[in-house]
Parts: C-alpha cells; sequence; structure tokens
C-alpha cells in the first residue's frame, strides 16, 4: 500500500478527530435524550387529558371513520408491507439509490425493518395496558393506570395495547437512516424523516380513533430507533469481518467527516476503510 496515501489518510484523520469524537457520541446522546423526554411525558399525566380531545364517556366519534381505518390503518399497513418486500427484493437486485449501498447494508435495511416490527409486537402482546376505548373513561370497563404499572397492576380490561403497534408500520424503516448514513447522507436523513413523520401520521389515526395513546406511539418509535441502532452496531462488525487482514489494522473513519472530495484521493483501500463508522 503506497505510503503516500496512508500518510494524506492519517493526516485528515487528525485534523477530523474532534468532529469525529463528536459522532461517536452524538447516537446515544440522542437516545438517551430522547428516552428523557419520553419520561417526561409520562410523568406528565397528559396522555389522558389530550385522548379526551378525540372522546368522552360514550366513545370516539370517528373510531369507524371510513378514511381512518380503511386509508391510514388497513391502506397504509398493506403498502408497509409491501415497501418491506420490495426491500428484501432489492438486497439482491438493487435500483436507483440502493445500488450507493452494499449488499450487507440493503440487508441490514430489510432485516431491521422486520425486527422492529417484531419487537414492538412483542411487548404489545405482553402488555397488559388496554387502549383508551376500552378505559371507563370512554365508556369501557377498564382503569386508567400508567402503562408501566400494568406490569404488576393489571387494569380490568384486554390489554395488549402498549406500544402501538399499527405506529410502527412507519418507525420500522427508521433502519434506512443507519443504511445509508455512510455512503448517502442526504437519502439517510430522508428515509429518517419519512419513518418518523409515517410512523407519527399513523400513530395520531390511531389516537383519534381511541385505539392508542400519544405515549404509545412514542415508545413505539423509540423502540424501533433502539432496534435499528443495535442492528447497526453488529452489521458494522460484519461488514469489517469481511476486510482483508491486512486492512483491518489501518484507522478507520468516517468518510462523510473527511473534506470534500477527499476520500477518493486515497487508495480505493483506504478509502473502503473510511466509510465503516466507528459509532
Amino acid at each position: 500500500m503506497d505510503d503516500g496515501f496512508v500518510k494524506e489518510y492519517l493526516s485528515l484523520r487528525r485534523e477530523t478527530a474532534p468532529m469525529q469524537s463528536f459522532q461517536r457520541w452524538r447516537l446515544p446522546l440522542l437516545t438517551v435524550c430522547v428516552l428523557l423526554i419520553l419520561l417526561l411525558w409520562d410523568a406528565s399525566g397528559l396522555d389522558l387529558p389530550f385522548e379526551l380531545e378525540f372522546g368522552g364517556s360514550g366513545g370516539f366519534p370517528l373510531r369507524d371513520n371510513w378514511f381512518l381505518t380503511e386509508i391510514l390503518h388497513d391502506g397504509a399497513r398493506s403498502a408497509a408491507w409491501l415497501l418491506a418486500l420490495c426491500l428484501c427484493m432489492l438486497v439482491w437486485w438493487p435500483l436507483g439509490v440502493f445500488k450507493r449501498i452494499a449488499t450487507v447494508r440493503r440487508l441490514q435495511f430489510a432485516l431491521t425493518t422486520l425486527a422492529a416490527v417484531a419487537v414492538v409486537s412483542t411487548l404489545k402482546a405482553f402488555s397488559g395496558a388496554s387502549c383508551p376505548w376500552n378505559l371507563a373513561d370512554f365508556g369501557g370497563v377498564a382503569q386508567h393506570i400508567p402503562h408501566w404499572s400494568h406490569f404488576f397492576q393489571p387494569d380490568g380490561g384486554s390489554g395488549r395495547c402498549f406500544p402501538a403497534g399499527h405506529a410502527s408500520a412507519g418507525f420500522a424503516f427508521i433502519g434506512g437512516y443507519f443504511a445509508f448514513r455512510e455512503e448517502a447522507p442526504e437519502i439517510a436523513r430522508a428515509w429518517l424523516g419519512f419513518a418518523i413523520l409515517a410512523g407519527l401520521l399513523l400513530g395520531m389515526a390511531q389516537q383519534i380513533r381511541g385505539e392508542h395513546f400519544m405515549s404509545h406511539t412514542l415508545w413505539s418509535g423509540w423502540v424501533c430507533w433502539l432496534v435499528a441502532w443495535a442492528l447497526d452496531s453488529g452489521f458494522a462488525r460484519l461488514a469489517r469481518r469481511h476486510l482483508p487482514l491486512e486492512l483491518e489494522s489501518q484507522p478507520r473513519q468516517d468518510a462523510s467527516l473527511l473534506p470534500d472530495g477527499a476520500q477518493h484521493k486515497f487508495h480505493p483501500q483506504i478509502a473502503q476503510i473510511a466509510q465503516i463508522s466507528t459509532d
């Protein structure tokens, strides 16, 4: 390997070391900050007052609304599964922007999407928290109890309503951020924005119908983020395992942190190292 390329790479790596340190801690800090916000929302007790805006003792007027049930529930769920199927096919037959990421990253995106939905569905299956429309406040029989208390105290309802399963049909695609963030940061941000907006939209639709509280939706998003981040760490190690041992011993640097065009000055193998995240 040419010493000139290595020296230039190491020099640029030293210049970007402060930014690299920030990048390494960015995701953990963001994850913890969002967690604190969710805990504050739970502690505020705003779930019930917020849901009372959409229903009352007589139930929820828009529970059977055609647009909310046929389009934003059934239609959105079918569209999400179709998109997930497309992601699986794109692993082996990439098109468009998916050609910009390696096979292992395409596989990561597909598996992360399925795993996020599976984790949320599993948590929901074991939850004792009932849906708002089952609560006495809205004409049901269950009592309103904070969802974390349901592990110790049943609310008298059918349970299995926390976190929000339908919202995960949107939040599950957060994995696109992690799959694209190295090679195509702009595409990564687009997937992140799409997933968050889709999850919030689907969650809000179910809140209007009386199936979920706001906290159910927010926790669903956080769980999907956590699943995507955890799998990203595993796939990063898998990607490094495929590099030659001689390259593995070289320093690694996120290519997005290098000056514009600098990553292209290196030997292709050095550039490959630069594209591997160390978050």
